[in-house]
C-alpha cells in the first residue's frame, strides 16, 4: 500500500506533510506534492499533517479522486 495526494493539495501546496516524513518520498511538483509509492514506507505520518485532507491510503482513495492513483504513478515513471 502506498498513499495518494488527491486534488484538494493542487495549488496549495502545503508542506507540513513534507517535513513529517521519516524517509523524504514526497515530491514537489508544479502544481500539488506526490509520494512515491517505492519509497514510502506507508507509516501514515503525513495523512494527518495535510490541512486539506488531501492524503489517502491507495485503497482508501474517495471515488471522484481515483484518478490521482495513475497520476501518481505515472509522476515516478
Amino acid at each position: 500500500m502506498a498513499y495518494i495526494i488527491t486534488e484538494p493539495c493542487l495549488d496549495t501546496k502545503d508542506a507540513s506533510c513534507v517535513e513529517v516524513c521519516p524517509v523524504d518520498c514526497i515530491y514537489e511538483a508544479d502544481d500539488q506534492y506526490y509520494i512515491h509509492p517505492d519509497e514510502c514506507i506507508d507509516c501514515g505520518a503525513c495523512e494527518p499533517e495535510c490541512p486539506v485532507q488531501a492524503i489517502f491510503p491507495d485503497t482508501d482513495v474517495p471515488p471522484e479522486w481515483t484518478s490521482y492513483i495513475e497520476k501518481n504513478r505515472a509522476h515516478f515513471e
